[in-house]
């Protein structure tokens, strides 16, 4: 017998939920907004990702997931900005899994999602490129706020819970294959 999810009863109704429920475009946008200027400040630590980016100035690049959708443009400094509405997109990046659930698990277990790609193939290698090699390094930005000490203290602790939280993730997998005997 496979083992369900304990919250695979919610999906139904989470997924009415988000099919009938729209955030105002202003908040959209807004939200848009916020996650350019965290990928630039990411981007900005990382020169190579400059310069990759710089390579494809002007590209645009549409990142969907259901009703979910952003669409990104390679800048003149190397760096990401919100592309125009009526721009054609050079390369577009579905995820495939429709599950917020599913897509939980899979990063729990260090997994990237099923993506569909249509476009230039040359831009998806650069996206793939930045995807694989450029991390946050949020320890350091914490630390600019309260301290070395205090901020490897806590991205020590935080390490730990998402090492368990994979742990945890990978057994459940492993259980679901698993039949009664």
């Amino acid at each position: 017998m496979a083992t369900q999810s304990p919250f695979s009863f919610f999906e139904p109704f989470l997924d009415q939920v988000g099919n009938t429920l729209k955030p105002p475009a202003w908040v959209v946008d807004e939200v848009q907004h916020r996650l350019v200027l965290l990928l630039n400040h990411v981007l900005m630590q990382e020169s190579e990702a400059q310069a990759r980016l710089l390579r494809q100035k002007g590209r645009v690049v549409l990142a969907q997931w259901r009703s979910f959708a952003l669409k990104l443009q390679a800048t003149p400094a190397g760096l990401l900005d919100l592309a125009d509405a009526q721009a054609r997109a050079d390369l577009t990046l579905t995820v495939i899994e429709g599950s917020p659930f599913a897509l939980m698990q899979a990063a729990l277990r260090g997994e990237k999602p099923a993506i569909s790609i249509e476009g230039d193939v040359q831009l998806a290698a650069e996206v793939n490129w930045l995807v694989d090699h450029v991390r946050w390094d949020l320890e350091e930005d914490l630390s600019r706020v309260v301290g070395d000490v205090p901020a490897h203290a806590l991205g020590d602790t935080v390490r730990r819970m998402a090492s368990a939280l994979r742990q945890f993730a990978g057994s459940r997998a492993g259980d679901t294959g698993k039949g009664a005997q």
